[in-house]
């Protein structure tokens, strides 16, 4: 971490749109190397500020350094620059009417000046940094939503950035996709390139990033490096933003619950706090055995609500379900087979009312290890 450069420096950044102000005085550094997630709730100008770094955005005022220069509207200085700075977008942004070689190679070739000899073996290299050697000549309709952005990361690897700027890069992916972008993202990180990461995966940025920006008000609310943003943040609205997201609260006001659209929240929540997939299917169970098993049945019991939290990094997951109605604790008939594999499977399950509510507590294994095999059937 010593000896690297400013390679971004910005003072005083502000943008309006008519009477939205998503930037009002952003300030900052970034240094070569270093991984940066912008994190913060939506409409806080993280994409807006992405943008305006490279002027895709003009902003009302502010400075943009770049190596030390300042970033203006000179057509010839803005094309240099642009060549040094990478935009990956969310919606892939790739030509369609394109192989996946061709989109790789334009810009190169184009703006570049490379041979196509030259480009299409750079083109190829890239592709397979990104895990899609022999891809060269499909299209981008004939790939899946994880191998689009691939091509994308690749086709900006292919101008050499020394600063790359991924807009919320999953945010369009199916969850079953997001890890193979991630991958290519963490490995970018290791080999040493600059990011700025726009992203909602919150355990994705903890792990990946080397600082946190925490967006709010306009500007750099906090930031710090993931242990301090994510596990002691400073500032309240930090705090608040942060614990709001290790939590996941679904509320069923009736016994017709749609069974299909929970389990995909459920899974989707558990995604992007990286859960594994025995965590996952763990929760998904509990919701499957305690709600629908052996609440749905008694009508006085809801409205029902379920909550999953996450824990801290290490910490074990747990879920809570809360529901009205008389004191009724279903843990205590071990002869149904939903109880034993309630307790077979969890590292806790405990039962209390309090106040007329009714309060069934399950603890889960930490990291995805198993507890101590009980006889379940």
């Amino acid at each position: 971490m010593q000896n690297r450069k400013v390679l971004l420096e910005i003072k005083h950044l502000a943008k309006k749109y008519g009477d939205l102000a998503p930037l009002q005085d952003v300030n900052c550094t970034v240094e070569s190397g270093e991984v940066i997630s912008v994190i913060g709730p939506s409409g806080t100008g993280k994409s807006t500020f992405l943008r305006c770094i490279n002027r895709l955005e003009i902003p009302d005022s502010g400075e943009v350094y770049f190596s030390g220069t300042l970033m203006s509207d000179n057509r010839k200085q803005l094309r240099e620059t642009r060549r040094k700075i990478g935009m990956v977008f969310q919606s892939f942004n790739l030509f369609s009417n394109m192989t996946v070689l061709e989109n790789l190679t334009v810009c190169p070739i184009t703006l570049k000046g490379l041979g196509r000899k030259e480009a299409e073996a750079k083109a190829r290299s890239m592709l397979e940094t990104v895990g899609l050697a022999g891809r060269e000549n499909n299209y981008p309709d004939e790939l899946s939503g994880g191998q689009k952005q691939r091509v994308a990361i690749a086709r900006t690897l292919c101008m050499d950035p020394d600063l790359l700027l991924l807009d919320e890069p999953t945010s369009a992916l199916d969850p079953a996709m997001v890890d193979e972008v991630h991958s290519v993202i963490r490995d970018l990180a290791s080999r040493g390139y600059t990011m700025l990461i726009v992203t909602h995966e919150m355990r994705f940025a903890e792990n990946v990033s080397s600082r946190v920006f925490f967006m709010s008000d306009g500007r750099i609310y906090e930031e710090g490096n993931p242990e301090q943003i994510f596990h002691h943040p400073e500032k309240e609205k930090t705090r608040i933003f942060v614990n709001r997201l290790k939590t996941c609260e679904i509320v069923f006001q009736h016994p017709q619950i749609d069974y299909a659209k929970t389990i995909a929240e459920l899974a989707a929540f558990c995604h992007k706090q990286s859960m594994g997939i025995r965590t996952v299917n763990l929760v998904t169970r509990i919701f499957e055995e305690a709600v629908f098993e052996l609440l749905q049945t008694r009508e006085t019991a809801f409205p029902v609500r379920f909550t999953v939290e996450c824990g801290d990094a290490g910490q074990s997951p747990a879920v809570s379900i809360c529901y009205q109605g008389d004191e009724f604790d279903p843990l205590k008939d071990d002869d149904l087979l939903s109880v034993r594999i309630l307790k077979g499977t969890t590292s806790k399950a405990e039962y209390s009312y309090v106040e007329r509510e009714n309060r069934l507590y399950f603890l889960l294994p930490a990291k995805d290890t198993l507890v101590e095999t009980r006889k379940i059937m």
